[in-house]
């Protein structure tokens, strides 16, 4: 689970300053505002780390990527060269990580957090490269080893550590390699000491972060009447919703088990979801049927309510094809993922918006054959109903402040500042923002003299009469 971000000269973030990232995260803020650039810069991290160009510092994506962010220079805060893009990244580990100097028997690190701090700037033909690297393994909070490949004024890289001594290996004493991507040493980098392998630990611990993080954007697919599915198992519902009823075959036929918390009844992965849609009030009852036996073909059946026919998804309201994907995501995602959503509650009526709150405090207490899952969700949210919702649960105890993260994107001139909103244990935000939802107080003045004023026009006309 990712426990920290802080980004500096990305798109419209000059300093976002440090970001506490909990179980539960959501960030409202205004349209345009730059909410959605942090999640982009995670997910160009993950295809960086997926591509099989070792040699490129950061992708940032193209007609067939998840994400295309344009060039380096797109991507820099006032499109400023001489600045450097630099990113903090800090995350749990679900194993605790431990590392051994093979110099010093017995000197041994163990760590069940990790974190990592990027420096990239332009070079000549302005692509990104590193010009700073740092990896910190901490038990807790205390760290307990540190390692950083820096570069100085003449383009010369060094390999640091103030809790370790690299021991170079004899006739070895070549310059290191330019690292990998954006936080791997090279292979021949490593070869160049006695005792740095561990480092490939480090990437590869970055590399499985990465991977536990899926999007889910916007605008989802309109439904089908016919979906196929051969059986595949996808790696999420993708970002428009459209691996959504795959993702659901999959699970069932793994016979994944799930239940809302300890001692709550488990339900197979489609029971559980339907019993979501259900609570949510959107539909009665949701099921998935091969049109035929044998069939690669699917179809999905809803009721409305207790006494409807069953009719396919195509023909009921809009809101369950785009609620489906966020709900089969939220516990789709394998143990311990990050799953970063934009506007989860669009086409939504705005009592099952605030439902949507629920669904997501669940997903961070929901268990899987026993065990916690431990999922992250990171919502952009522009829904006042999913946050009164999130803030009655904070008060009545369903989930811990601490738990929840709440942040306001706003801009600020030609940059954007994200304000952390305090979210005390009684649910009250104790620095509610000017303007968070709109100027509430002015529709209601100006309605009210707009109703006096109409109302002593149509005195005056009755007395004319």
């Amino acid at each position: 689970m990712l426990t920290h971000l802080h980004i500096k000269n990305f798109k419209a973030w000059k300093d976002t300053g440090p970001i506490r990232l909990a179980p539960l995260t959501v960030i409202f803020g205004a349209n345009s505002a730059g909410k959605s650039s942090l999640g982009h810069l995670l997910l160009a991290l993950q295809q960086t780390a997926r591509s099989t160009d070792r040699k490129r510092a950061l992708h940032l994506g193209d007609a067939t990527s998840l994400i295309d962010l344009g060039t380096f220079v797109d991507c820099l805060h006032g499109h400023d060269v001489q600045q450097a893009l630099s990113f903090e990244l800090a995350w749990t580990i679900p194993k605790p990580l431990e590392v051994r100097d093979p110099l010093q028997l017995g000197t041994r690190y163990q760590g069940d957090r990790m974190r990592l701090d990027v420096t990239l700037s332009a070079d000549k033909a302005q692509q990104p490269e590193v010009r700073a690297l740092r990896y910190a393994l901490s038990n807790q909070e205390r760290e307990v080893l540190d390692v950083a490949l820096e570069r100085d004024e003449k383009r010369k890289l060094s390999l640091t550590s103030d809790r370790y001594g690299f021991k170079m290996a004899d006739g070895r004493k070549w310059p290191l390699e330019e690292p990998e991507k954006f936080y791997r040493l090279s292979d021949i980098s490593m070869a160049r000491y006695k005792n740095a392998g561990f480092m490939a630990d480090f990437a590869l611990a970055t590399e499985t972060m990465l991977e536990r993080i899926s999007y889910l954007g916007p605008l989802r697919n309109h439904p089908q009447r016919i979906y196929q599915w051969s059986g595949d198992t996808p790696a999420s519902v993708g970002q428009k919703g459209e691996y959504a009823i795959a993702a659901i075959l999959a699970a069932q036929s793994e016979g994944r088990m799930l239940n809302r918390g300890s001692k709550q009844a488990k339900r197979s992965f489609a029971e559980f979801i339907a019993a979501w849609l259900k609570d949510l009030g959107v539909i009665h009852d949701f099921s998935v049927r091969p049109v035929a036996k044998g069939r690669k073909e699917y179809e999905v059946l809803v009721k409305a309510h207790a006494k409807a026919s069953e009719v396919k998804i195509t023909d009921v309201g809009f809101g369950v094809s785009q609620v489906l994907p966020a709900l089969v995501q939220a516990f789709y995602c394998p143990p311990h993922s990050t799953v970063w959503m934009e506007q989860p509650e669009i086409h939504l009526h705005p009592q099952v918006q605030a439902e949507l709150a629920d669904v997501f405090i669940s997903a961070t207490q929901a268990r899987e054959n026993g065990k916690a899952r431990e999922v992250q969700l990171i919502i952009e949210s522009h829904s006042e109903h999913f946050l009164n919702r999130l803030q009655r649960r904070v008060a009545e105890g369903k989930i811990n402040s601490e738990q929840v993260a709440v942040y306001f994107c706003r801009r600020a001139g030609s940059a954007t500042e994200l304000e952390p909103l305090k979210l005390n244990m009684f649910g009250e935000i104790e620095n509610w923002p000017e303007n968070f939802f709109g100027d509430e107080m002015a529709d209601v003045a100006g309605r009210t003299l707009a109703a006096m004023r109409r109302k002593k026009e149509i005195g005056q006309e009755g007395n004319a009469q």
